[in-house]
């Protein structure tokens, strides 16, 4: 790893074995069938303003992203979840720090509404995660409380609040999540004092708390999160007090708990990034450069490690904002 201009430039090495913003949370695509239609990024900042955009791009094809819809308010730092039918977008800061949980439709291009209230009222990066039935939101940061360990989990099937279900190992916020079939990750972040490696693990099947069950390769946080059918995917980031942007995309395995690899970088390092996942690659969007911010939406393969590429823009560059898919 060196470093160059004010970024950390990782160079990612092979591994072997097969081949989830911010707080957008990287679940693996939902779609029936396995087919992956769209990434969704929702809400952020601009320098000037919170923003209530929904922005969508295709996975089929490489391209730039259009403004889809509205959310029911303005904010950033907020986590993503995806069922088959809806895409989510959970807390965040609109001046405030908000509980509400904003859901949206895949089948047609529209506003969200408004449909039931995360247990704290939190942003700041929390983690999302979705599995089959339920959605989740994982650490983050509330005022008062600072800095929170809970994980809280809604239904799909119908609408309504969340439950508290369990706490992190370590409470985490500027974090981000991933999903396995059966578990939720959530990687990296800040804690109190300062920033973590960790990687931390919860059950689907049954509520309960999360257990440490392995590091990333880089102390960092504001990350984005990927997730493929096999591996959690940890991409870009923030090393402070250094105020390095990084470009690693780190990847652990989701069949055995462990340690994550360094398996390439970024097409430019950001922090603030939004991940999303079809069910082939990886994509970060948007995100805080020095000086500036980003538009890019950049792209990396599942099936082999390697680095990313610019495959389109979003409407305008954006940081802090959510990932849906479908």
């Amino acid at each position: 790893m060196e470093i160059s201009g004010g970024l950390i430039i990782s160079g990612g090495s092979s591994i072997v074995g097969p081949g989830g913003s911010g707080g957008g949370g990287g679940s693996p695509d939902p779609s029936p069938s396995g087919v992956s239609n769209f990434g969704y990024i929702s809400g952020g900042s601009i320098p000037s303003s919170l923003l209530n955009v929904i922005e969508k791009f295709s996975f089929s094809s490489d391209g730039n992203a259009s403004d889809v819809g509205d959310l029911t308010e303005a904010r950033d730092g907020a986590s993503g979840q995806s069922s088959t039918a809806s895409g989510y977008t959970s807390g965040g800061y609109n001046n405030s720090f908000t509980n509400t949980i904003d859901k949206f439709p895949f089948s047609s291009d529209g506003n969200a509404t408004d449909v039931g209230d995360l247990t704290v009222a939190r942003a700041t990066g929390l983690a999302g995660g979705s599995s089959s039935t339920s959605g989740y939101a994982a650490g983050g940061r509330a005022n008062p409380g600072g800095i929170q360990n809970v994980i809280d989990k809604f239904l799909f099937a119908s609408d309504g609040n969340a439950s508290d279900v369990g706490d992190l190992a370590t409470g985490v916020q500027d974090t981000t999540g991933q999903s396995s079939s059966d578990s939720g990750y959530v990687s990296a972040g800040e804690a109190s004092p300062g920033n973590v490696n960790s990687i931390q693990k919860y059950s689907f099947a049954s509520d309960g708390n999360a257990s440490d069950v392995g590091d990333n390769t880089a102390n960092r946080n504001s990350i984005a999160g990927q997730s493929s059918s096999s591996h959690g995917y940890t991409s870009g980031g923030f090393i402070a007090p250094s105020n390095f942007r990084v470009d690693i995309i780190d990847k652990f395995p989701f069949a055995s708990d462990g340690n994550a690899t360094d398996v390439g970088d970024l097409s430019l390092g950001r922090r603030q990034l939004t991940g999303t996942s079809s069910s082939a690659s990886g994509y970060n969007a948007g995100g805080n450069r020095e000086p500036g911010d980003s538009n890019v939406i950049d792209k990396f393969s599942f099936s082999s490690d390697a680095n990313a590429t610019d495959v389109g823009d979003l409407t305008q560059a954006k940081f802090k904002s959510a990932g849906s898919q479908y």
